[in-house]
């Protein structure tokens, strides 16, 4: 399909001989937020490695057309993919400035005109990354730096935003402020893959939601239809405390 962004069949991946994923088909639209729900150890952040080449794989996923499989992972950021880790891992002597500098790489080396006017947008989203945009990266709190985090994946004018557990370790009222900026890079238009254990916050930002559980998908649909099922609400939904949504 045309507007198909991302197309994954059959995707196998593990670490050495141990097998997490048994062989997973999902698609995503341009311009879908897809969620990936599940428990711990189901396999959510293996499968964004694997797409990332930070893991081999076997089975085929394209991105916008382009086969992966022999990609490496400059190559796979070249492409448009951007991966914001669940470790965040950002540049902690450096100041946010330069490390959101550092997330233009790619429209810099495709030397697409003001690139750096990228600046700007992520401030717009982050007004707090302004107000420190001269503070070392490793002096800031949890959710600056998941904010930093997001925003120097978007300096890349990635083709798909991939983000793993974006909520991890974060206060409530932090929380709730991810899942609102999630919503506005929505209605932008940007390409989501969101891994998140959140189910409730994630299933109300997403368009569509796939549940993981020991490495295959156990149910899928609209995100609004499993935030309803009575088996997803049982087991990942609950009696949720309010905050969570």
């Amino acid at each position: 399909m045309a507007d198909m962004l991302l197309q994954v069949s059959g995707l196998h991946a593990g670490y050495g001989r141990a097998e997490v994923l048994a062989g997973l088909d999902f698609q995503i639209a341009r311009g879908q937020v897809v969620t990936v729900i599940g428990p711990n150890g189901a396999g959510k952040s293996t499968t964004l490695n694997a797409l990332m080449g930070l893991l081999p794989f076997r089975g085929e996923v394209r991105l916008d057309g382009v086969d992966l499989a022999s990609t490496e992972l400059e190559d796979r950021v070249m492409l448009g993919l951007a991966l914001v880790p669940e470790k965040r891992e950002l540049f902690g002597t450096m100041s946010v400035e330069d490390n959101l500098v550092l997330g233009g790489y790619r429209p810099m080396k495709l030397r697409v005109p003001k690139w750096r006017d990228g600046l700007e947008r992520v401030y717009e989203l982050f007004p707090r990354l302004k107000e420190r945009r001269a503070q070392l990266a490793g002096t800031l709190s949890g959710g600056e730096r998941q904010m930093l985090a997001v925003g120097r994946a978007l300096m890349s004018q990635p083709k798909l935003l991939m983000l793993d557990e974006p909520s991890l370790g974060l206060a409530p009222l932090v929380v709730r402020e991810i899942f609102q900026i999630i919503d506005r890079l929505r209605e932008q238009g940007v390409s989501i893959l969101l891994v998140e254990q959140n189910a409730r916050a994630a299933l109300q930002v997403a368009d569509y939601g796939y549940v993981l559980e020991t490495g295959e998908f156990s149910m899928h649909g609209p995100a609004r239809q499993l935030a309803d099922d009575p088996r997803v609400i049982d087991t990942y939904l609950g009696a949720a405390r309010p905050h969570a949504a």
